[in-house]
């Protein structure tokens, strides 16, 4: 008979916490120590630009060299750094991973070759609202590429993006800064934290902007207010409680139409529309709380819940088509406002065991959910046409216009409620072998009602999702691996707002991942990976060709690619960040959308980015990096190219005082023109000219 024997555990934040207790207690900055669970210790989540570790991919406390998939790291080094402000701008170091327009009002990422604007999470909790995502209190973001349902639930299935948020880690932090640069930006950011009791510790991360842009009459104005506690009643509790407030107000800019196949030649700032009919406002409140217990010294019961309330009204007036002489161009618009209320909670059981040599970390846990949404659409009315006609001498439009319903504009209330159950075992056979393999059960329910006309549609889908990985080290610094997923997508659209008597009959979407890959440590905190992947979208809805007024599932997409991701130092002064991606996306099938054959939008064959910093000497340190991409389609009939582009950015670091930093950045060096992104192929965002952002930071 196997014999079973049980082993200490201990959770990854508990000792994360515990380190930073030693450091408060030897700084003596503090009333005393947070007490944590648990007494090993483990190493760093992040260390400088470099990722060691990761709780998102397996819901436990694991080396990103022992997950058998794809992960990209950027930690906030990396982002304070660059001066990033978006999620635009961490993307560009993800491999695989490309920023789309979102009209204007919201993240929108392509990943290996599949649009989303719902894959986004907070900790690891669905946070999938249409909104423009900032990153004040943001420790890092995780790309987590492939089929990901298992530990995320539907949908995700060309990858998912996981914001890290900051917590009251009982360590002291002051830290004020203030940036202002190009086009009148302005920002200041603040985060102050402190243990004020041996097992009491608080944080509070804010932030407030107001700026304009590149763009003409575009601006942007924000705040964040993020209070954070961690209170740890004994050596075996930990919870944690969190509240957010943000809001953003911004222009909604959808940049330039076509001609002829490529972007509009026109001045990088011209604005088309009315921008003073254009804006996107979004409003909200999050609530999240954590409760981890350790029951035994190989048992943690962990418990996490979210409530968010999201308010959204954007409002536009854009270019359409630019007539064949090229001389004036269409504009049209609508209004749309949306109401969410996210409910969220998963419950989840860590066990960790022998059989025998053979040891085991065991997951299993329970998720439910409720997700309620609003949503109210007008179109604007130009006179009694939806459209007008500007000359592209000047494409303002300021005329009077009226915003009222067509005959298509939703009014409709849909609510989602789902029910989750899934487990996992993590498997070290030997040293050099480990397995991973895991399976959820979801149940999706989604009730819609047309408040037009009363009707209400329903429909239920069951979804099995599994996960399988096999990781094998022949040497120490070096993994390789292959693995295995599937997710689904319910036929009622990414952000489950419409059902149709059409695709309430539909059956969901299936997105299966192929991958191997390798994961080097060549230096001690200097990480090189490298996957090849193969991503296959089936079951999309595309026209029976016996009769085009009706619809089959018989779409299908498939993504190729390989990626190559380096991160960390390869010296104590040189830091490097970057990646490479070669990927081929094409609809392999005919579907709504495309035609067999077809290439998907946005997706480049080629794309590099490498970013380094040295420091000079102890005061003086510098950065260069690079971005590039070939062409891209900027949309699925593909019949407009976006030109491909590479473009430098550099920056200079001074330590003014012990206390006291600055920065400089400067983003395009060469003041490239150049076509970021788009949303359609007459919604085209042009790239930033040469922008230069001055960051003073103070820590006390």
């Amino acid at each position: 008979m196997m014999a079973v024997t049980v082993t200490g555990a201990m959770t990854g934040a508990g000792a994360a916490l515990g380190g930073a207790v030693a450091q408060a207690q030897d700084q003596a900055t503090v009333l005393g120590p947070v007490t944590v669970t648990g007494a090993e210790q483990r190493t760093e989540p992040v260390q400088g630009y470099v990722a060691k570790r990761s709780t998102s991919a397996t819901k436990t406390d694991t080396p990103l060299q022992d997950v058998p998939q794809s992960i990209s790291v950027v930690p906030e080094a990396l982002i304070k750094d660059q001066a990033m402000q978006s999620m635009a701008d961490v993307v560009r170091y993800m491999p695989g991973v490309n920023a789309g327009q979102g009209e204007g009002n919201r993240d929108q990422l392509t990943i290996r070759g599949n649009s989303t604007t719902a894959s986004f999470f907070l900790d690891g909790v669905r946070d999938d609202a249409m909104y423009f995502r900032d990153l004040y209190n943001i420790d890092r973001v995780e790309a987590l590429k492939g089929s990901n349902a298992m530990i995320f639930g539907r949908g995700g299935g060309g990858g998912v993006i996981n914001r890290v948020q900051k917590e009251a880690d009982g360590q002291p932090v002051r830290e004020f800064s203030l940036r202002a640069g190009s086009y009148d930006t302005r920002r200041v950011t603040g985060d102050v934290g402190q243990a004020v009791t041996p097992e009491f510790a608080v944080r509070l991360n804010g932030m407030y902007e107001n700026s304009d842009s590149y763009r003409d009459s575009v601006n942007v104005e924000r705040i964040g207010i993020n209070p954070t506690v961690t209170f740890t009643p004994g050596d075996k509790t930990k919870i944690k409680l969190s509240y957010e407030y943000f809001k953003d107000d911004r222009t909604a800019d959808r940049g330039v139409p076509s001609y002829r196949g490529v972007p509009l030649n026109t001045g990088t700032s011209t604005f088309f529309g009315n921008p003073d009919n254009s804006f996107s406002t979004v409003e909200s409140n999050a609530v999240d709380a954590t409760l981890e217990h350790e029951l035994t010294s190989s048992i943690t019961i962990r418990d996490r819940f979210r409530y968010a309330h999201y308010d959204k009204i954007y409002q536009n007036v854009f270019a359409g088509a630019v007539n064949a002489a090229g001389t004036a161009v269409s504009l049209s618009g609508y209004n749309h406002s949306i109401e969410r209320d996210n409910l969220v909670n998963q419950t989840d059981a860590i066990f960790k065991l022998n059989t025998g040599p053979v040891k085991h970390t065991v997951v299993t846990g329970v998720e439910v959910g409720r997700q309620k949404t609003d949503q109210f659409r007008n179109t604007a009315f130009f006179g009694n046409a939806t459209s007008v006609t500007v000359p592209l001498s000047n494409p303002i439009y300021r005329g009077p216009t009226a915003w009222r319903q067509s005959a298509t504009d939703a009014n409709s209330s849909a609510t989602v409620t789902t029910a989750a159950g899934y487990v996992q075992d993590q498997v070290e056979l030997t040293e050099q072998l480990q397995v991973i393999g895991g399976l959820r059960f979801e149940r999706f329910d989604i009730d819609y009602t047309n408040n037009r006309n009363g009707q209400k549609l329903s429909r239920q889908d069951t979804m099995w999702s599994p996960r399988l990985g096999v990781v094998f080290k022949p040497v120490q610094p070096l993994s390789l691996y292959a693995s295995y997923s599937v997710s689904y997508l319910p036929g009622s659209g990414d952000q489950f707002t419409t059902l149709t008597t059409t695709s309430a009959n539909l059956e969901p979407e299936k997105f299966t991942n192929w991958e191997i890959g390798a994961k080097w440590e060549v230096l001690a905190n200097l990480s090189v990976t490298g996957a090849l992947f193969q991503l296959d979208r089936t079951n999309t809805s595309a026209p029976d060709p016996n009769n085009p007024a009706l619809t089959v599932q018989t779409g299908s997409q498939r993504t190729r690619g390989f990626e190559l991701g380096v991160s960390g130092n390869i010296t104590d002064k040189w830091q490097i960040a970057g990646g490479y991606t070669l990927q081929k996306a094409e609809i392999t099938s005919t579907t709504s959308s495309a035609v067999s054959g077809a290439s998907v939008a946005l997706v480049p064959r080629h794309s590099f980015s490498l970013w380094n910093k040295y420091q000079v000497t102890e005061m003086f340190g510098a950065g260069i990096g690079m971005i590039h991409q070939t062409k891209v389609y900027a949309g699925a009939d593909n019949t407009v190219t976006l030109p491909g582009y590479t473009r430098f950015d550099a920056a200079v670091y001074a330590n003014v005082t012990e206390n006291v930093k600055a920065q400089l950045n400067v983003q395009n060096l060469f003041d490239r023109k150049y076509y970021s992104t788009a949303n359609s192929n007459n919604n085209i965002t042009p790239g930033a000219p040469r922008t230069f952002l001055v960051t003073l930071t103070s820590n006390f």
